[in-house]
């Protein structure tokens, strides 16, 4: 009976993926064998049969995957996969969430080109699953960011080819249509792509900025809903979870907030590092809700507000804002060693709900920059 009551809401919450808005540009694509959008003539046809093809081994956050930071030769067609993972997670200690994720982490693994660059994906939903699924790349232009091209139910696949026009940090999620869109975001299913400028990073002064070291934060709202003895509640699958944590959701209030899909994360082994000395880029996204970043006992030397590398950056910010649905990118030079806090700057947030990350920087200390004059006595 139970097999019986899932696979009618499986098949109601897959009708339910395709409805709401962009539903009639999801269903002509559906249709379509290939090409644009179902239903446009094609004037401007892509020419890049003389492209030059890379795959690029995408790895679990906060790392980045192997890239050149000024790039190599013209333009190329980068190859990707994303698979989706359909996975209960541990969000907080005792705390469970059946969560919607690309490649299995929360969030999707970072994606790094150069502009001008095509970007090849491969979108996988395997049959295990449950739920209609596809991919919006803020980093695109048309078709609802990919999103109208991309559905895929569970055994199906999907390739994609759009191309890097603009630099930058972006955020990408999943957004099959309707109440389904904010649900799979607040379940995990987000990421983001950088598009560095084919000639690297600028400094305020046009300096051609590097860094030594890059790491991707994905900050993530997670609703939890509670039992009638306060416990919060466990599920067998994402569709068991929805009508509760959707109630919760409207609420706007999250339980829980994390770096990198659990509460610490990215503390004691975990925790990011570094080196005095060291540059190191920090890339920040939050697919549902603004954020604002402060690095404790360091500043943003460097800051590019929504990511938007062909502006000048700001300079010496001591927080740096993180609109909802976007990637913020930062740079600091660590000029002294210990454990820096790196948190949301609502401190509530942070402390309470989860927010926070460390960074660990090994080296030698500069009493010229701080000193402790007496110790308490």
């Amino acid at each position: 009976m139970i097999n019986i009551i899932k696979n009618k809401l499986l098949q109601a919450f897959a009708v339910a993926a395709l409805v709401g808005s962009g539903s009639a540009l999801a269903g002509q694509a559906a249709e379509s064998e290939g090409g644009g959008l179902k239903g446009f003539n094609i004037g401007v046809s892509a020419k890049i049969d003389s492209l030059p093809r890379v795959t690029q081994k995408l790895v679990a956050p906060p790392f980045l995957p192997k890239h050149n930071q000024v790039a190599v030769g013209g333009p190329k067609i980068v190859e990707v996969e994303l698979i989706v993972v359909e996975k209960e997670m541990e969000i907080a200690p005792g705390v469970f969430y059946q969560a919607l994720t690309f490649n299995g982490s929360n969030p999707g693994p970072m994606i790094v080109v150069h502009e001008g660059d095509y970007i090849e994906l491969t979108l996988k939903n395997p049959k295990t699953n449950e739920m209609v699924h596809n991919i919006d790349f803020h980093a695109s232009t048309g078709a609802l960011g990919a999103g109208a091209l991309t559905h895929v139910a569970p055994g199906q696949t999907v390739v994609l080819r759009f191309k890097a026009d603009r630099t930058g940090t972006f955020v990408y999620h999943c957004a099959p249509g309707g109440t389904m869109i904010p649900y799979h975001v607040v379940s995990g299913m987000n990421g983001a792509i950088m598009v560095l400028p084919r000639d690297g990073l600028k400094d305020e002064k046009g300096n051609v900025v590097t860094y030594d070291k890059g790491y991707y934060i994905g900050e993530q709202d997670w609703y939890v809903a509670k039992d009638d003895n306060g416990k919060y509640k466990r599920y067998d699958s994402p569709i068991f979870a929805m009508g509760d944590t959707m109630k919760v959701m409207r609420g706007l209030i999250p339980t829980h907030l994390t770096f990198n899909g659990k509460v610490g994360a990215l503390t004691g082994d975990n925790a990011m590092k570094a080196n005095v000395g060291d540059t190191v880029l920090f890339i920040h996204s939050q697919a549902n809700r603004d954020s604002r970043v402060h690095l404790i006992g360091g500043h943003a030397d460097l800051f590019w507000h929504g990511g938007s590398f062909d502006d000048v950056p700001m300079t010496n910010r001591e927080t740096w804002p993180v609109f909802a649905g976007e990637a913020a990118a930062m740079t600091y030079t660590f000029r002294q060693p210990g454990l820096y806090a790196y948190v949301n700057h609502n401190l509530i947030e942070a402390i309470s709900l989860g927010a926070a990350a460390h960074v660990s920087v090994e080296g030698e200390w500069n009493n010229d920059l701080m000193e402790q004059i007496q110790a308490p006595h």
